[in-house]
């Protein structure tokens, strides 16, 4: 058996992540990669998304083509092509889109290297998160992807993080060596049983970001530790990969765990770290913290990256809030500038500039900030342009590396 066909027959038998489709009634999962103000943002430079052509290759149970289907359907545009290679998987994916009376996602079975041969036309976005790093060549894959990404596209891709993964491979090797071709069963028992009897200092015990997979369901148990191939990477090896592919990174989410500064409190080491090159810059953070067990980033082709950074901030932009309402929003923070948030395993508080709510207030996802300024003035604010584009400035460098604050209509870098 080839080891493709071993990837495969885990899921078969081990759809991940688990999902039950009658949830579907109560509540729809949304993430990273892939939500639509995510796409419009780091993908098509703040640009409306359209009749988005988009692929999940790899889709697994559905989590991502589902949202995005959803997320397009609500707009009454954009379709969706579903991959995968498990055929239990994507059942899991379509009975979902069923109890959702999605009928803008198409399914296919099949691989994602096989994608140059099928004929497809191009797609605007494809997502492929938790993925390549399955495959026995993830440059291979990744180039079957570019095969059929659109002029201007882009791409969302999640991989393994090796700093957050620590303990998991030996522990992948000491399971081996004393289950090696028991069967699936026995093998899951086996391995729990042996996490349990780890002493208290063995890394994966000591681990606590991988705490849910160990504490959770089989599906995920068992893709955490008897997976059969598997890789983890570094953020100077993600960028390597992408390069070889003709590909740039557009933006790691959130953005603020991959900045040094949220890690150190010492300004001379603050001032160093902000002389470094980006690539490096992000680096250092994962070195510093130590936390990230996963990689979630957007991909485009070289040079697309810099698309929107050349504008700057122009009154035409859209501002978009990102899983949250400005009222809830501007409400707590007219009681209190300051917002709490884990970025990668360090909590830290956050403040917002003074006047902040009255401009969130204002964000609805359709107003241009001319349009915002407009209305401040309206409301009796005595404030120029000028004024608000620096005020406006000083809010986003706080909420955009939160993953909170986002464009639909330019991005700002």
């Amino acid at each position: 058996m080839s080891g493709d066909d071993t990837v495969r027959d885990q899921y078969e038998a081990y759809p991940y992540p688990s999902r039950d489709p009658s949830d579907e009634v109560h509540r729809l999962i949304t993430g990273s990669p892939s939500h639509i103000l995510e796409i419009e943002h780091f993908i098509l430079a703040g640009g409306r998304a359209g009749d988005l052509r988009a692929l999940v290759a790899g889709g697994g149970t559905g989590d991502g083509a589902i949202m995005l289907a959803q997320q397009l359907a609500d707009r009454g545009m954009g379709t969706v092509t579903y991959l995968d290679m498990s055929a239990t998987s994507l059942a899991v994916a379509e009975a979902r889109a069923v109890t959702r009376g999605l009928n803008n996602i198409s399914f296919h079975r099949g691989s994602l290297l096989d994608l140059p041969e099928m004929g497809w036309a191009p797609f605007d976005y494809i997502d492929c998160c938790g993925v390549l790093h399955h495959l026995a060549e993830p440059a291979a894959g990744l180039a079957a992807l570019v095969s059929v990404l659109a002029a201007g596209g882009g791409l969302g891709l999640m991989l393994y993080g090796e700093l957050g993964r620590t303990g998991v491979y030996p522990a992948q090797r000491a399971i081996a060596r004393l289950g090696l071709g028991g069967p699936a069963v026995e093998r899951l028992a086996l391995a729990r049983r042996l996490v349990d009897a780890m002493p208290a200092g063995n890394w994966l015990k000591r681990n606590d970001y991988l705490a849910d997979h160990l504490a959770g369901d089989d599906a995920g148990f068992h893709d955490l530790l008897l997976h059969s191939r598997d890789r983890a990477y570094l953020v100077g090896g993600i960028v390597d990969l992408l390069a070889g592919a003709g590909l740039a990174i557009s933006g790691f989410l959130p953005m603020g765990a991959y900045q040094p500064a949220h890690y150190l409190d010492d300004p001379e080491l603050i001032e160093r770290a902000a002389g470094l090159e980006q690539p490096a810059r992000w680096a250092l953070a994962e070195e510093l913290s130590g936390a990230m067990k996963t990689h979630v980033f957007y991909a485009v082709r070289q040079g697309d990256e810099q698309r929107g950074a050349a504008s700057g901030l122009a009154p035409s932009m859209v501002p978009a809030l990102r899983e949250m309402t400005a009222e809830r929003l501007a409400a707590g923070l007219s009681v209190s500038p300051r917002l709490t948030a884990t970025l990668g395993g360090v909590e830290r508080q956050f403040e917002v500039p003074e006047g902040a709510a009255a401009i969130i207030a204002l964000i609805d996802g359709q107003r241009s900030l001319r349009q915002i300024h407009g209305r401040l003035r309206a409301k009796g604010a005595k404030i120029g342009w000028n004024e608000f584009q620096d005020n406006f400035s000083a809010l986003y460098a706080v909420l955009h590396p939160l993953n909170i604050l986002l464009f639909a209509g330019a991005v700002l870098d």
